[in-house]
């Protein structure tokens, strides 16, 4: 696609001036920057995107909307906004939660001081890329002093009968001493057999002494090649608790981070991973120690099955001058057939003194005692070896702050299970 072709796109959304100027300045910077590095997960020969930048006209799969709740909801399919929720008490306060070009027009200035501020635009080739053709997104601002009780939900599906890129941006910004809980998906919906590509980022600000709880569940199909980022930028005393299923059908590249700036912020990262067939999913969790006294753990747990590739990659790099900094990680695999290949990598950079930091990692196979007692108990092979799955994962599961994702995830992995 031609500059022009996106200035063109840019212009028929009116976008502002920065925002043109920013996607034709990633544009021309794609060809000079390198692939982001994902230690071993070969990735270079994926079509994670062939320079369409178009729309979804019409939608073939709709969601059931006579199921959803009446907590706030943004739902989107494809690029197109078809459902949006937000009580007035919440509204009044000054709480924003709409799709991209609505936000625009109601906080311009908030939307143009935070957009790629967590995530740098020219951070790597697909960074770049994301800016430069991003089709969709959607923006979920919370003022100062705001706390919501309510779950915050926002809902993204994939139409598998559409070609058109899911790329999609999302921006999330907590204003100071704040404090939100957001549920996200990604899913694809519907029957067909088009082929897509998919470049997400999801952008968290979460500035000072806010709290936020982020979960997440990501279940996009075997049709969609997925890279998919998400990072946040903590201010001082701000946490951030994430609880991530990585449950797709698809290859994966999943990238997460928490760059910890502010002195005493906290990050807090508990990820489930399933590969099943022949998928390869590489999961890449950092955390930054920036500001003195910040804390930042990892923990990652993942099953295989079938011949699928499953790849953590756990980093915790404490910077010079972050007195008093803690980094902690662990990442274990559960594999479930012995032709399923898996890595675990457990990275610690330390460049200051005075700190605390730990790292565990392993990878193995169901344990035969475990099942010999379950099955001596009058259990068949595949209700106990579902009961060991659940015990492995229950450690990071059970830390997840909604039930409903708890539960959600589960099911998940039991239809993996028992389409094998």
């Amino acid at each position: 696609m031609t500059k022009e072709a996106i200035l063109n796109f840019s212009l028929s959304k009116a976008e502002p001036i920065w925002l043109q100027d920013s996607r034709l300045a990633a544009f021309n910077s794609i060809k000079h920057l390198d692939l982001p590095e994902i230690n071993r997960v070969k990735f270079h020969r994926w079509n994670l995107g062939d320079g369409t930048l178009s729309e979804d006209q019409a939608m073939a799969n709709v969601p059931d909307f006579t199921a959803l709740g009446d907590n706030p909801k943004l739902v989107q399919v494809g690029t197109q906004t078809v459902f949006e929720q937000l009580p007035t008490h919440l509204i009044d306060q000054g709480v924003i939660f709409t799709d991209f070009y609505a936000a625009l027009e109601e906080i311009p200035d908030i939307i143009e001081k935070y957009f790629c501020k967590a995530r740098g635009a020219k951070e790597d080739k697909l960074a770049a890329y994301h800016m430069a053709y991003f089709n969709s997104a959607a923006v979920l601002y919370v003022p100062d002093n705001v706390e919501i009780d309510e779950p915050i939900e926002a809902l993204f599906y994939q139409d598998k009968a559409s070609a058109v890129p899911f790329n999609k941006h999302v921006l999330i910004i907590a204003g100071r001493n704040s404090r939100v809980n957001y549920l996200e998906r990604f899913e694809t919906i519907g029957e067909g057999d088009a082929k897509a590509t998919a470049n997400i980022g999801v952008e968290l600000i979460a500035l000072d002494g806010s709290q936020v709880k982020y979960s997440a569940i990501d279940r996009l199909g075997d049709n969609v090649t997925t890279y998919i980022s998400r990072r946040a930028r903590h201010g001082k005393d701000a946490s951030v608790d994430w609880a991530l299923g990585v449950m797709n059908e698809g290859n994966v590249i999943a990238d997460f981070d928490s760059d910890l700036y502010g002195d005493g912020s906290h990050a807090n990262l508990k990820v489930v991973a399933a590969s099943s067939g022949r998928q390869v999913q590489g999961v890449d969790t950092r955390v930054t120690n920036y500001g003195c006294n910040s804390i930042g753990h990892i923990l990652q747990h993942g099953v295989i099955l079938e011949r699928a590739t499953l790849t953590f990659n756990g980093i915790g790099h404490i910077v010079h001058g972050a007195k008093g900094a803690d980094a902690q990680q662990e990442s274990r695999v559960l594999m479930l057939s012995d032709k399923a290949r898996s890595d675990a990598n457990p990275i610690l950079l330390i460049d200051e003194n005075d700190v605390t930091a730990g790292h565990a990692a392993s990878i193995g196979q169901v344990d035969p005692e475990d099942m010999y007692y379950l099955m001596s108990r009058g259990l068949d092979k595949d209700t106990a070896e579902r009961l060991v799955i659940r015990g492995f994962l229950g450690a990071v599961i059970t830390e997840i702050p909604v039930k409903e994702v708890h539960d959600e995830m589960i099911d998940v992995l039991d239809k993996k299970l028992e389409n094998r």
